[in-house]
């Protein structure tokens, strides 16, 4: 446990050793003493705090990537502007997920609350198939191999082609979206919509993070944005995103109705609106993350004759949502990061090129026949 602040330092370590699966081994108040403390007591992960004084949360997640590379790294920041950007460097630069502290830090009773639920969870949920802890089935489901799971028999569908592409993720979810969004094309033929497990601010700034990189537009979700092939919209944090069709078109709404699956946003609230507005002309993409979340709305896509992809549990930071997902039978293919991106393309454009060479071969008689007209 690193933080410079020995009140921090003390609920977080009692927190943690309360709990007869975890023992803190050590603890530091800066970078320094981190770096120099973690080949002595070798841990299974790291808590880190982002703002330290001498050495501060990035330079030592940097200083044990060069040393430890698998090392789990979480990441234990403030909900603010300046901990949001400091985090998201920590993800791009390796860190494996993260936690904001309770915004009222004088509040002992919210901080553990906070420990005990979020910060526990992810330590047994990125340690437990390594460490061999017994987990909630809630959290997440490991199988010798995520390949095995034959789908359901579908329901027959209507239209081959998709309209939309929505995406759930969670758990290691920014590094995933940052490998998977920049690899759509300019002219991706439909809109993305995505749920990320994230506070307010974070999602913004993921949101802004991804359009600087990405070949498409990306922004932070609002109500009454239209949707538009091209534009990727990421729902914001502490808000339900569902979609609607008016006489706009299809449009965003966004509204703050109870967690699901102790989530808001939670996946499976837009996953259900876009079978219910797209029907069997749906994609839904279930990537990296801890619990449940995904599932029953990707029951309601693949009732209604849409298509799902499930991220396979080697690139999984944890194979909890995408797990639960290809076990139930409800994938349509269970994929690597790597691949999900070029598949999500393929599928796009299906029905479409096709349309656009039947349109070629219309275009070249209708050409034949006027050369040869009088």
């Amino acid at each position: 446990m690193v933080d410079d602040s020995v009140v921090v330092r003390r609920m977080v370590s009692d927190a943690l050793s309360a709990d007869p699966q975890l023992e803190v081994v050590g603890a530091a108040a800066n970078g320094k003493i981190a770096l120099a403390k973690i080949p002595q007591v070798n841990p299974d992960i790291v808590i880190l705090d982002v703002e330290m004084p001498e050495m501060d949360g990035l330079a030592t997640l940097e200083g044990i990537r060069k040393s430890l590379p698998a090392l789990p790294v979480i990441m234990y920041s403030t909900l603010t502007e300046r901990g949001a950007e400091a985090t998201l460097d920590a993800l791009s630069k390796g860190a494996t997920d993260y936690v904001t502290k309770p915004s009222n830090v004088g509040s002992a009773a919210k901080a553990l609350e906070c420990i005990r639920t979020q910060l526990v969870p992810k330590i047994k949920a990125i340690c437990g198939r390594a460490s061999g802890m017994v987990l909630p089935a809630t959290w997440v489901t490991s199988t010798p191999d995520s390949k095995q799971f034959p789908p359901r028999n579908a329901p027959p569908r209507q239209k081959d082609r998709i309209d939309v592409v929505a995406i759930g993720v969670s758990t290691g979810g920014p590094n995933a979206l940052a490998d998977l969004i920049p690899t759509l094309p300019g002219d991706f033929p439909v809109p993305v919509v995505i749920v990320q497990h994230m506070p307010p601010v974070f999602t913004r700034l993921l949101a802004e993070r991804l359009a600087a990189k990405s070949q498409i537009g990306v922004a932070e979700g609002y109500p009454g944005a239209i949707l538009k092939p091209g534009c990727a919209w990421i729902a914001p944090g502490d808000y339900h995103m569902i979609v609607e069709r008016d006489r706009d078109g299809v449009t965003l709404r966004t509204h703050q109705g109870l967690p699901e699956n102790s989530c808001r946003p939670a996946a499976d609230v837009l996953l259900r609106s876009v079978a219910e507005v797209y029907q069997s002309n749906s994609l839904a993409v279930v990537m990296t993350g801890m619990g449940q979340d995904g599932l029953r709305g990707c029951e309601r896509v693949f009732e209604l004759g849409g298509q799902v992809l499930a991220q396979d549990e080697a690139t999984s930071v944890v194979w909890g949502m995408p797990g639960f997902v290809a076990k139930a039978g409800l994938a349509d293919q269970v994929l690597p990061l790597d691949q999900i991106g070029p598949e999500v393309i393929r599928r796009a454009r299906r029905g479409r090129d096709a349309t656009r060479a039947e349109q070629v071969r219309l275009g070249d008689r209708v050409g034949q026949a006027g050369k040869y007209a009088p």
